[in-house]
């Protein structure tokens, strides 16, 4: 080809030409076009495998279904709670959601700041492990505390009740005393 063949239009000096694109990008373009024609053949036209929101639903499901149990299988109480503090694993958890959920009123510490203070002896509805579950699920909304359970589910809320467990009892100074005083156990 001439260079006077290449030369497709010429506008106040500037020269546009019409030069053929790489083979390289000509060949993603068209696998892409070959892709996206298989993809939508396979997954909109035929529907011989599920979508990928059909799979995500699945695995959703079947990750409540398998919290359900594990719900089922160990039921809560103040011994079960009171049992997991010793696991390091379980209370690392329940600091983790404590960081994201509870710092915002009961400072990173628990030492209480909109909130009371949690690691003092002196609690506003009860010190019971179950308590603190409750507390948690339920929430003050009377007081400014939300309900987090429907939020946090049923593991997540025993890992945050485990970890105030473990806070319990550490007088971290912070918020001043509130609510009846509770022995030390």
């Amino acid at each position: 080809m001439s260079e006077k063949n290449r030369v497709h239009h010429v506008y106040d000096g500037i020269e546009e030409e019409d030069n053929r694109l790489p083979n390289w990008w000509l060949a993603i373009l068209f696998g892409t076009i070959v892709f996206a024609f298989g993809y939508w053949f396979v997954y909109e036209t035929t529907q011989t495998l599920p979508s990928p929101l059909d799979e995500y639903e699945g695995e959703r499901n079947a990750l409540a279904a398998q919290q359900a149990k594990q719900a089922a299988d160990s039921p809560l109480s103040n011994e079960s709670i009171k049992s997991l503090v010793n696991d390091p694993a379980t209370v690392e958890a329940g600091k983790k959601v404590f960081a994201g959920v509870c710092v915002s009123c009961h400072s990173a510490q628990g030492q209480g700041g909109i909130g009371p203070n949690l690691t003092d002896k002196y609690w506003l509805h009860g010190a019971e492990p179950m308590d603190i579950i409750n507390a948690v699920e339920n929430g003050f909304p009377d007081k400014g505390m939300e309900a987090w359970g429907a939020r946090l589910g049923p593991e997540k809320v025993k890992q945050v009740a485990v970890f105030v467990e473990s806070i319990r009892n550490t007088n971290v100074p912070g918020k001043a005393p509130q609510g009846e005083i509770i022995a030390a156990e």
